[in-house]
């Protein structure tokens, strides 16, 4: 069999089969930590990535692939999750901007795809780490581009592409020595691979996997945020009860008279409501609102080109509906004080745990996003998030190093002064909020509390789920470990002697104040045991004690 172009409909089949490949492997993609914890879930977060964005495929399949393309670009934009999902949505990306004005592909056009895709990639981390997804995707784009100079047939340029993700990532280890430390390759580059692998099955005509044993594309991916809101609000509560969704066609005479400008329609329309969303390409501009006005709404995208694809729902009518299984909610006290009228700062952190997203309001935090290691939001849960905040100036604070590149796209995508502040922790998460000034300007303020970072230190207490040995610490399956700003110090089989062995070693004589956030696997006899051994020890630190109820860490310690 030889094919020798690629349109869009194939193409979306190959997107959807690597899709459902991936999510077939999400868990085996999960195991590959490079620490022995729950450190990230890139197979999650991968799955849930390009699940979003084989919906959109789903939603836009055609003969012009630059078109299914672009479709697939939105939806991992909008879909990322965690640095691995980001990456991949920035592969995809390039990809589809290469060829978006393309009908169908050549071999050697799909190969200078990947290669633009992998530079795109490159340029939105700041600094790159070869053995990582990244590397896998450089080299299979680069064998890509070899290939096809000679070879026209896509099965056998698909093979070779696969062919070389496999051994990139099983050179992975040599690259970057905490995989080979640990004995596993890279986690997303895996990931990748399984993608490429559901590329090439469906050329070839195969099913990797069944798509009757899978979650069907709707039961993965959450509808509508409004559905979720109205859960969290009286009726009366609801200020733009209607749900509006519409797309504008472009045409040449309207756009002749009034030239389009996606910054531009996005201002105009957020005088109508709230909860806007537009994306928009070369021929169609994509709209989500919540209005009292729909009329007028539509009546303003007649202005560029003709109405397609319009829905409006009435809010308060609906709003005791509620999508089951939604795993980002905003928490309910968050949901009810949707603010009335803009202020001029917000602040939306991520927080894993009930107590742990009590205290961050308590120090200021207006919107709170339920995630964290295990469950990084997405690009568009951020999003959401922001709108909901309602204000001038946005702050957002990541507390985990895996949701930081998600904040950042996040903030590209929102039009206003959104500024993300690189926290890494809980702790850091905390001290950069006390270190806010509302009356300062955003880049005075972000500066200012990313400064803020350097005077606390973060301590973990979590256990392993492999015999390994790392940073010279030899550890057992189910020991309890003691990680300090990202370093395993210590292993014990006793979680307080972990917690004092770890202590042992972060706190000093310039230490001040000890705050101990206790999660959900903490006794309160493991409390009082802990702050006993640091009062005697060292009794000049301050100790305060608050019941995060966070997962997979039964203690967090922030040193100040």
């Amino acid at each position: 069999m030889s094919i020798t172009s690629l349109e869009g409909k194939r193409f979306a089949e190959m997107v959807i089969q690597g899709a459902n490949n991936l999510s077939a492997n999400a868990k085996m993609v999960d195991a590959l930590n490079v620490f022995p914890v729950p450190d990230g879930d890139t197979g999650t977060n991968m799955n849930l990535s390009m699940t979003s964005g084989a919906k959109e495929v789903q939603n836009n399949v055609q003969e012009h692939i630059g078109k299914v393309a672009s479709a697939l670009s939105k939806g991992l934009l909008m879909g990322a999750r965690g640095n691995s999902g980001v990456i991949l949505s920035q592969l995809f990306r390039g990809f589809g901007k290469y060829i978006e004005h393309k009908s169908s592909l050549t071999s050697e056009e799909f190969a200078l795809g990947l290669e633009h895709g992998v530079e795109t990639a490159y340029k939105a981390v700041m600094k790159p780490v070869e053995g990582t997804i990244l590397t896998v995707a450089k080299d299979s784009a680069q064998k890509a581009v070899a290939v096809a100079k000679t070879e026209k047939n896509f099965i056998r340029l698909m093979e070779e592409i696969v062919k070389e993700a496999r051994a990139s990532l099983n050179r992975t280890p040599d690259l970057l020595p905490v995989l080979k430390e640990v004995g596993v390759v890279d986690s997303g580059g895996q990931g990748l691979l399984h993608v490429y692998e559901g590329f090439l099955a469906e050329l070839k005509g195969e099913q990797l996997t069944d798509p009757s044993t899978l979650p069907s594309m709707n039961e993965l991916v959450s509808a509508e945020h409004h559905k979720n809101a109205q859960s969290f609000m009286s009726t009366a509560d609801i200020v733009f009860g209607y749900c509006t969704e519409f797309m504008v066609k472009f045409e040449d005479q309207k756009l002749s008279e009034h030239p389009f400008s996606e910054e531009q329609f996005r201002n105009d329309l957020s005088e109508y409501g709230d909860s806007l969303l537009v994306i928009s390409d070369d021929e169609l501009v994509k709209v989500h609102i919540h209005s009292e006005q729909p009329g007028t709404v539509l009546s303003y995208g007649q202005k560029y080109g003709s109405l397609i694809n319009m829905k409006i729902e009435n809010m308060r009518e609906q709003h005791s509906s509620i999508l089951e299984g939604t795993q980002h909610q905003l928490t309910a006290d968050t949901r009810k004080t949707q603010l009335k009228q803009k202020q001029e700062y917000g602040i939306v952190t991520v927080s894993m745990g009930e107590g742990i997203a009590e205290l961050f309001k308590s120090i200021g935090a207006t919107v709170v996003i339920e995630g964290g290691q295990t469950m990084n939001p997405s690009t568009e849960d951020i999003v959401k998030a922001v709108e909901e905040v309602n204000a001038e100036k946005v702050l957002i604070l990541p507390n985990n190093k895996n949701i930081i590149m998600a904040a950042e796209q996040a903030a590209e995508v929102i039009a206003g002064e959104v500024q993300v502040v690189p926290t890494k922790s809980v702790p850091q998460g905390m001290a950069a909020l006390l270190a806010f000034n509302p009356s300062a300007p955003i880049t005075e303020n972000k500066q200012g509390m990313s400064e803020a970072l350097d005077y606390v230190k973060t301590g973990q207490i979590t256990f392993a789920v492999r015999d390994t040995n790392i940073d010279g610490v030899t550890i057992a399956k189910d020991d309890f470990m003691g990680i300090a700003d990202g370093k395993i110090i210590t292993s014990h089989q006793f979680q307080v002697e972990a917690a004092k062995q770890l202590l042992d070693t972060m706190l000093d004589k310039d230490s001040e104040i000890l705050t101990i956030l206790y999660g959900e696997d903490a006794t309160t006899e493991e409390v009082e045991a802990i702050t006993s051994y640091v009062n005697k020890k060292f009794e000049d630190v301050e100790i305060e004690v608050h019941n995060g109820k966070q997962p997979l860490y039964s203690f967090i310690f922030s040193i100040e």
